[in-house]
């Protein structure tokens, strides 16, 4: 690979170099069969980061054990090949390893490893261009692409992959919090840097606040943590057990309050046998997308609205020892819980005053040194401080997908534009795929757009 400085024309301009754009990259130089010129562009170098494997804190771990992360469906031991390999664990047995939830940061190096293995071994010629992508125009030849530098460059096909956004501090005055009393949670330097006697409050609940905790008592904080969400909810545990057997099949036919029935009756029944619930869940992973698309759009709304913190920390789960820990925190009184809704944040002197009201609309307030902002992904396009998905929808080259959850895309997925052509030179990958699929985050979705965007694009690019 290597950084490039001038504008070229390109076979393949893939935007965004995190786990979805390196996988997709590796699909089409695995499997191209003459010379095509690629090109990632990804700002935040080195490759395969993007949010969530950026951090090199220890501290970060996976949320799914080794076995499960492999960057291949075909090759689904993979990553603990790869882990082996370089003897990131050498005291670990194969078997060992392949159950426990390892730091973070090495599965930026294995996608980035093997994309290296396999650039070295292609007919293609892979390049990277370490820019932002401000604009994009499509014609019956191709793209066009401007970059923040003020230069253009030609595609033939693109992949846009460009990752994830963090939600705003929800909160009237957080823009004018001065640097240091605002942190966002994805800004992991910032987070360690906290001093260890500042009392926090940590906005959100889920796991990038996990994250920020890990960080801070990694760190020898010995402040007051708060947490403050509209439900209070922690991310719940992984757990060892046996598989659950139920069929999930007719969930499909069902609609959101049957299902939700039907899940807690199979919960039930799984635990009165000995099984976790965490079990019941693993049974529907499989049929994510399935169940989301099989949704009529008014229950798709009522899950947005009623259902989905509820989904979200039985689904995102953590490794029990981190559980653990919080629980832990908890009953010291070192962390503590509070449920509503944030108003406000004003800078007084030395803290942060947080103003909220509770579940039953009375006044809460929080005295801190410092917020930390945890409220996770952004789903809507139009908010995520995208310059180019600000122009992609402003000129109609695309669309926002169902309930304006990023932006829309065919099954395949080809982009849709604002008339509703499908485009099937631009392939969408990862976040903004959420609205259409909901499951578009973790490894398994990831890997699987990405093996299907490759196969698609170099089908167009077909001369």
């Amino acid at each position: 690979m290597s950084v490039i400085d001038t504008p070229h024309l390109y076979d393949l301009a893939i935007i965004g170099g995190g786990a979805a754009g390196t996988l997709t990259a590796i699909g089409v130089l695995r499997e191209a069969q003459r010379p095509l010129r690629v090109l990632i562009l990804e700002p935040d170098l080195p490759l395969a980061r993007g949010v969530a494997y950026a951090t090199t804190y220890p501290e970060h771990l996976l949320n799914v054990p080794v076995a499960k992360m492999s960057g291949f469906a075909a090759q689904p031991e993979d990553f603990l090949d790869y882990l082996q390999d370089v003897q990131a664990f050498p005291a670990l047995d194969r078997d060992t390893l392949a159950h426990r939830f390892v730091p973070r940061q090495h599965y930026a190096d294995y996608l980035r490893l093997r994309l290296q293995q396999t650039a070295a071994a292609s007919i293609a010629q892979l390049q990277v261009r370490a820019e932002h992508v401000r604009a994009l125009q499509a014609d019956a030849e191709g793209f066009t692409l401007a970059l923040d530098s003020g230069a253009q460059l030609r595609a033939r096909a693109v992949a846009l992959a460009p990752g994830n956004a963090l939600r705003p501090l929800p909160a009237r005055g957080a823009g004018a919090l001065p640097a240091g009393k605002r942190v966002e949670a994805w800004d992991y330097p910032a987070v360690r840097a906290i001093s260890p006697a500042a009392d926090v409050a940590i906005v959100g609940s889920g796991l990038s606040m996990v994250d920020t905790v890990m960080s801070l008592l990694a760190s020898g904080h010995h402040g007051a943590i708060h947490v403050l969400s509209r439900h209070a909810l922690l991310p719940l545990p992984h757990a060892a057990g046996p598989a659950a057997d139920y069929d999930p099949q007719p969930l499909l036919a069902m609609n959101l309050r049957q299902r939700m029935r039907a899940l807690r009756r199979h919960a039930a029944e799984a635990s009165a046998r000995g099984i976790p619930w965490q079990s019941v869940m693993e049974r529907i992973r499989p049929l994510g997308q399935a169940l989301w698309q099989s949704l009529s759009f008014d229950d798709q709304r009522r899950f947005l609205r009623h259902v989905v913190r509820y989904w979200d920390v039985h689904r995102h789960r953590v490794a029990a020892p981190v559980h653990a820990q919080l629980l832990t925190l908890a009953e010291q009184g070192r962390l503590q819980v509070h449920r509503g809704r944030l108003q406000a944040v004003v800078s007084e002197g030395a803290c942060v005053q947080l103003l909220a009201h509770d579940i039953r609309r009375r006044p809460l307030q929080l005295d801190v040194h410092c917020v930390v902002n945890a409220t996770g992904v952004e789903m809507r396009a139009q908010a995520m401080r995208n310059t180019l998905l600000q122009q992609l929808l402003g000129s109609g080259v695309a669309r926002p997908g169902p309930h304006g959850i990023g932006i829309d895309s065919a099954p395949d997925g080809s982009l849709i534009d604002a008339h509703g052509t499908i485009e099937t030179r631009l392939q969408v990958l990862g976040s903004l795929r959420i609205g259409r699929l909901w499951e578009s985050l973790a490894i398994p979705e990831l890997r699987g757009q990405a093996a299907h965007a490759a196969t698609t694009l170099l089908q167009q690019l077909q001369p």
